[in-house]
């Protein structure tokens, strides 16, 4: 610090010795700024400048705090409507999982039912076509009864023919063969 102040007063004797002269007070400009600045605060407060400027930052201060509560506001119904979403997709998923949980149902359900018409199905056709054949079967075995019977019959009209007088066993004959055939059909 003492080198400094000493610094100081050397350079003011520099200053003095160079031959010039501190300015007068009213060779400074400074204290003109100072006044014109004086003067232009004054005509500013005299014109209601201040009470404008304070109104105009009023205003903009409300308008900043009508804009902060709008988002605000706007925030809240966003963060609402979200929930909202959110609530609307829980639903849909709970009522998607019920809708595929009832078709698993039902599609079992359709399943089972279907296997029992198919068995049911088969085990007619199966009688059927038993029964088919069974009436095959006895129509068949009718068939050959009745051929047999007709050979038979030819058989032994063929034998007693040979065997026999033609005249006097004729009829006889004729009547046993009809006999015979109604027997064995």
């Amino acid at each position: 610090m003492i080198a400094y102040a000493t610094l100081a007063a050397a350079a003011a004797a520099e200053v003095a010795d160079a031959g010039h002269a501190a300015p007068g007070l009213f060779q400074d400009t400074s204290l003109y700024v100072l006044l014109a600045f004086i003067v232009v605060v004054a005509i500013f407060a005299r014109a209601g400048v201040h009470k404008t400027m304070l109104g105009g930052l009023d205003k903009r201060a409300q308008k900043i705090s009508d804009e902060i509560n709008e988002a605000r506001k706007m925030r809240e119904e966003a963060q609402e409507l979200l929930a909202s979403y959110q609530r609307r997709q829980r639903e849909a998923e709970e009522e998607a999982a019920a809708i595929i949980e009832q078709a698993k149902k039902d599609a079992q359900r359709l399943a089972t039912e279907a296997r029992e018409k198919i068995a049911e199905q088969t085990e007619r056709r199966t009688k059927a076509a038993e029964e088919k054949i069974a009436r095959a079967e006895a129509q068949a075995v009718s068939e050959v009864r009745g051929q047999t019977a007709d050979l038979a019959i030819e058989a032994a009209r063929t034998i007693i023919r040979d065997r026999m007088d033609g005249g006097a066993q004729g009829p006889f004959i004729d009547k046993a063969i009809s006999g015979l055939r109604d027997k064995l059909n």
